[in-house]
């Protein structure tokens, strides 16, 4: 594909809400326009929903749910599974209109799509194996089972990183269980939400049970009706810990069930045993996807001192063939930040770190030649703790590398923040490997290896990084109950 391709099949970039099987407008007739990152270019407008737009999307759901609770597993898992192929035969246009809404590259968007695919092809097969349990109670004269149900109502907030696998992994799960939902998708980047919801027609999910609403300006408003409507059961929101906490905060007036993912900092330790170039493949996948902005990318990359230097040289020598531009060119490998915000951001995060004595090995600047929202590939080596690279998420594209001396040291310097989402390290000593595992304060590690995601793996972290778990066998149990039955006999 090149910056002259245009969709193969224009229904599926609509540009209203998905609510009771149809497409709407907000009532208001309000809209609101989503830019190109990297052209600053329109693209479309999409309605701007308020609080009893959503009120009414949430009784849809409600009336939906009565129905749907009662499908038999293998409905459910027919229809995921027919949405997850529908997504694979439009991943070339799924994968365009993320770069243009997003801005990573074309080859980023496929793997996303067909990531994002994944998770509902892995439910579909978990739908049909949603076990109770029998067990023996103390009184012999009863008998205990327990049932599990579907929770209710969700409302899903998704973030703008991953704006098609985010939605899939919080839904997918949703749906085998048998729950409808609501889903607020990114102002930033709503029509792979919206694109979804076009394919969820096809695939024949009931009308009522996958909704898909956007806000910008009513951002705010829509998502305090979410977690404060009685109707809502269950919560799931990805996006940082701020707003997290005041989700949270939120939920409680009705004690919802809830799963957050939230921010991360994520420490990459390279011990003195490791092997170098898989280390450095590790960080480039990890550090630099999609400019750096993942929660579970490298924040800080600790390197023991003894292989300091030839890390840098190698890791530098690596980022230097990197092609930052407009995602859709062909030999663009990393493309912008989202918008002005988050380059101010990393901007003022490397010049602390340089004014506190900090190394610029690498880049460290912004690239306004290619467009407000592009930031240069940075790498920055004698870091200190001082520094605010140290305790806040960059969200952006600069490798900060730290140098440390003992294992206990490194694990410290881990362990420093009040985040736990992703750890990394690379070792070739498989007593360390255990012991590091284990001390590491984070929900997910990264042994020799940067990527992490996998549908089959549980996603989630500790700490002030939130808690539940989405993909696995273990996502389902985000999203029911179980129900205790004693029966005398």
């Amino acid at each position: 594909m090149s910056p002259s391709y245009t969709l193969r099949d224009s229904s599926l970039l609509p540009t209203k809400c998905y609510v009771n099987g149809a497409w709407v407008d907000a009532a208001s007739g309000r809209r609101f326009a989503v830019e190109n990152p990297s052209t600053m270019k329109e693209i479309a407008t999409c309605p701007e929903f308020d609080a009893a737009d959503t009120e009414t999307a949430i009784a849809h759901a409600s009336t939906a749910f009565k129905a749907f609770r009662d499908t038999a597993p293998r409905t459910r898992a027919r229809l995921l599974r027919r949405w997850s192929d529908l997504m694979l035969e439009n991943i070339d246009d799924l994968a365009y209109i993320i770069t243009i809404e997003n801005g990573k590259p074309l080859a980023d968007a496929r793997t996303e799509v067909a990531y994002a695919a994944s998770f509902f092809e892995w439910f579909s097969e978990e739908a049909a194996r949603i076990y109770g349990d029998t067990i023996t109670a103390s009184n012999r004269s009863c008998r205990i089972i327990t049932l599990k149900e579907p929770v209710g109502v969700c409302g899903l907030i998704a973030p703008w990183n991953f704006p098609a696998a985010m939605i899939t992994r919080k839904v997918g799960p949703a749906l085998a269980a048998g729950c409808s939902v609501v889903v607020k998708a990114p102002a930033e980047a709503p029509f792979s939400a919206l694109a979804l919801a076009e394919l969820a027609h096809r695939a024949g999910i009931p009308k009522g049970v996958v909704n898909i609403i956007t806000a910008a300006e009513n951002t705010v408003a829509v998502g305090k009706i979410l977690t404060t409507h009685p109707t809502i059961k269950k919560v799931s929101f990805t996006g940082s810990t701020p707003v997290g906490k005041l989700l949270m905060n939120q939920a409680s007036s009705t004690i919802k069930k809830l799963s957050f993912e939230l921010g991360g900092n994520a420490p990459f330790i390279v011990f003195d045993d490791a092997d170098l170039q898989v280390a450095i493949r590790g960080v480039i996948a990890c550090k630099f996807r999609i400019s750096g902005q993942t929660c579970v990318c490298a924040n800080r990359i600790l390197v023991h001192r003894s292989v300091y230097d030839d890390f840098l040289r190698l890791l530098v020598d690596e980022v230097k063939k990197f092609v930052v531009g407009d995602g859709l060119s062909e030999t663009t490998t990393h493309g912008p930040l989202i918008h002005g915000r988050a380059v101010q951001k990393v901007d003022e995060h490397v010049k602390d770190a340089v004014a506190k004595g900090a190394r610029l090995a690498h880049g460290g600047h912004r690239l306004p030649e290619l467009g407000p929202n592009f930031f240069d590939l940075t790498v920055l080596a004698d870091m200190t703790p001082e520094m605010r690279i140290c305790q806040e998420e960059t969200f952006g594209p600069v490798a900060a590398i730290f140098p440390f001396d003992t294992e206990e040291e490194a694990i410290q310097l881990a362990n420093n923040t009040e985040v736990g989402l992703a750890g990394y390290f690379f070792s070739k000593d498989v007593s360390r490997c255990w012991r590091v595992a284990e001390a590491l304060e984070v929900g997910m590690v990264g042994v020799n290896t940067g990527a992490i995601s996998d549908p089959a793996a549980p996603f989630g972290g500790v700490k002030e990084s939130g808690f539940g778990r989405e993909g696995s066998k273990y996502g389902v149990d985000e999203y029911v109950t179980t129900k205790m039955v004693m029966m005398g006999i």
